[in-house]
């Protein structure tokens, strides 16, 4: 897959309340359309407004999972992207809340893959959460120092790992 060639014209809008990131972001997808926003009030006015072939959101600083919410009904994909809220907890929440991916700002370098991840998932009716397994565990199993994440909820994730998200 070529990432760029995938990602050439979607329409995405970007939430985080850091400029610098908004800012690298939109030069690291500069295949796509972007949209940016840097609040909460910003990014619900254009979910609502706007169509999408993705959204990518912070979680803290711009009320993240509250996005996530509007985007999922307004059918919207959305990768979480967070550096103060990566934890097990928000990565689980992420995922039940119905995100397509959940990546950290260390490794925002790697977003056009992540984008592309997710909407190769769509187009093959797979589940994103493979490739993000596949691209991001190995981070999570030390990033989250041996809590053994996966084992305490292996259930879950084997079911996130099957099954196409409802959009």
């Amino acid at each position: 897959m070529d990432p760029r060639k995938l990602l050439k014209g979607k329409k995405i809008l970007i939430v985080d309340d850091e400029p610098d990131v908004l800012e690298l972001l939109t030069e690291l997808l500069d295949m796509c359309r972007i949209d940016t926003a840097s609040s909460f009030e910003e990014g619900k006015n254009l979910l609502e407004s706007e169509s999408y072939d993705i959204t990518i959101l912070d979680i803290m600083g711009v009320k993240g999972f509250e996005l996530l919410e509007i985007a999922r009904q307004q059918r919207i994909p959305a990768l979480m992207l967070t550096a103060h809220g990566l934890s097990e907890e928000n990565l689980k929440k992420s995922a039940e809340k119905g995100a397509f991916y959940y990546a950290p700002k260390e490794k925002m370098d790697e977003i056009e893959l992540f984008v592309a991840d997710v909407l190769e998932a769509i187009e093959n009716i797979n589940s994103p959460w493979v490739k993000w397994f596949e691209r991001l565990a190995g981070f999570y199993d030390g990033r989250f120092h041996g809590t053994n994440w996966r084992e305490q909820e292996r259930e879950f994730w084997e079911k996130k790992l099957k099954k196409y998200p409802e959009l």
